[in-house]
């Protein structure tokens, strides 16, 4: 911004007295031009903390919202808003033995191949930081930078973006690794720290995009953020958060990329809840329609910084190890990077895919078999099954559903142009809708019946593909 003589405070006074991540009395102001923010800087003498040139939007503080909705060149005001890391406490009692996630998803057989072409891809970790000098990050040379002070320092003084990069690093095979910080050392961040985050990751070449952070409410910044990365053909997949039993609320950005009501069909990226070395529903971790599937987030084995404590992450010993400091934690925050290392392996095995077959593959191939759970969406994602499955790609579609009282809300979604959608019951087969671009529809349902369904998506030349038949009982 200084090509238009506005004076930029420096993004260290982010959080400065807000305590929840957010400067005080700080607004996001979605502006016309940079005229139009040059005429509203002098207007009201706001001070700038930062700007985000690709989504025309303004960090401004010492200004009342009201005056700034008066003025021309103005398209939104809104409060910034907090967002959380998603990892809960860490722990020094492992309850298995250090990287079994990696056995557990089956990333340990992905073929070697696969692991090296992923060289091709880039992920970006949107965070506190990283340890560089963690052995997992710093055999990925990782590109860096610090959205809050316009530099590449990503010291991580909190920890949850070094254990958040290392298990990127570790479930990514030969990918590329980009660290952005863009949160605090205290671990809060705001809206526009994940805008700004996001769109330096995607103008800078990354794929695929981490976020293992949240927050009850969105934004017109963070939908603006979000479909900036979608209309670059990048994948973002966001934590689910840790909530459960403090209400389960709904938490965004997830519920951007895999909206309610969706029932893990569709969406625009993976919403990612956790599970225990189990395979089961991790106690904190969040569940709902929103969610698009799970991996190990309890008790996962990482890279501990340095500079974090070691009340907040305690360090345990890696047997064999000369270099590294190490430690378990739970957490949807630790699900997340397992899920976005998983998507640059499938890229890696097809780099024709788009980013919606990319997370529709990882659906399709995860524990549930195509059948979907609030608690687990459509499963463990099962990557070694996943990229088999992206070397032989070909469209499909996913339906899913919830069943009430007297009927059956179907949710559906694949490539297409058009979906036929068919019901089998009795022995005859009729068609409920045809040639329609919804992807959900409600369907009555008789006590003691039984029910078929199948979705047929339809390609532009009219090409069909059928889904898995979703059989229930009325």
């Amino acid at each position: 911004m200084a090509a238009v003589g506005i004076a930029v405070l420096l993004a260290t006074a982010v959080g400065a007295g807000a305590g929840n991540g957010a400067p005080l009395h700080a607004v996001a102001v979605g502006y016309t031009d940079t005229a139009a923010l040059r005429q509203i800087v002098r207007t009201t003498h706001a001070a700038v903390v930062r700007t985000i040139g690709p989504l025309r939007i303004a960090e401004l503080r010492g200004v009342a919202p009201a005056r700034l909705r008066a003025l021309p060149g103005v398209r939104f005001v809104q409060r910034v808003s907090p967002r959380v890391e998603s990892g809960a406490t860490a722990t020094a009692q492992p309850a298995a033995s250090p990287q079994w996630e990696f056995g557990a998803t089956h990333t340990d057989i992905v073929p070697d191949s696969v692991n090296r072409a992923a060289a091709g891809i880039t992920v970006a970790v949107v965070d506190t930081g990283a340890d560089l000098s963690a052995p997992a990050i710093q055999a990925k040379q990782p590109l860096t930078w610090n959205t809050r002070l316009g530099t590449s320092d990503v010291r991580d003084l909190n920890g949850h973006g070094t254990f958040v990069s290392s298990l990127v690093a570790g479930a990514s095979g030969y990918a590329r690794l980009m660290v952005v910080k863009s949160g605090s050392d205290g671990g809060s961040f705001t809206d526009v720290d994940e805008a700004a985050g996001i769109t330096y990751a995607v103008d800078h070449g990354a794929k695929v995009i981490n976020l293992s952070f949240g927050g009850p409410r969105t934004s017109t910044t963070e939908r603006r953020a979000v479909q900036y990365e979608i209309s670059h053909g990048d994948l973002v997949v966001a934590s689910a958060g840790n909530e459960f039993q403090s209400g389960n609320p709904v938490e965004y950005p997830a519920a951007l990329l895999q909206p309610v009501g969706s029932n893990g069909v569709g969406g625009a990226g993976l919403a990612v809840t956790a599970t225990t070395s189990a395979g089961l529903h991790a106690s904190f971790a969040n569940t709902g329609s929103w969610v698009s599937l799970a991996a190990p987030g309890d008790h996962v084995f990482g890279s501990v910084s340095v500079l974090s404590s070691p009340i907040a992450y305690p360090r345990t010993a890696l047997p064999g190890a000369k270099t590294g400091l190490y430690g378990f934690g739970s957490g949807t925050s630790f699900a997340t990077p397992l899920v976005s290392g998983a998507a640059a392996l499938v890229w890696a095995a097809n780099p024709a895919l788009t980013a919606a077959q990319v997370a529709e593959i990882l659906k399709e191939t995860a524990s549930g078999a195509g059948r979907w759970t609030p608690e687990l969406g459509f499963g463990v994602i099962d990557v070694a099954a996943a990229v088999a499955r992206a070397q032989q790609w070909k469209p499909s579609v996913l339906i899913s559903g919830t069943q009430g009282k007297t009927g059956i809300k179907l949710n559906w979604g694949g490539d297409a142009a058009s979906y036929d959608l068919s019901q089998t019951s009795d022995g005859k087969t009729r068609t409920l809708l045809a040639a329609t671009k919804a992807t959900s529809a409600l369907v009555g349902l008789q006590n003691g019946k039984t029910y078929a369904f199948t979705v047929t998506a339809l390609d532009p030349n009219g090409v069909p593909t059928a889904s898995a038949t979703y059989s229930v009982r009325g």
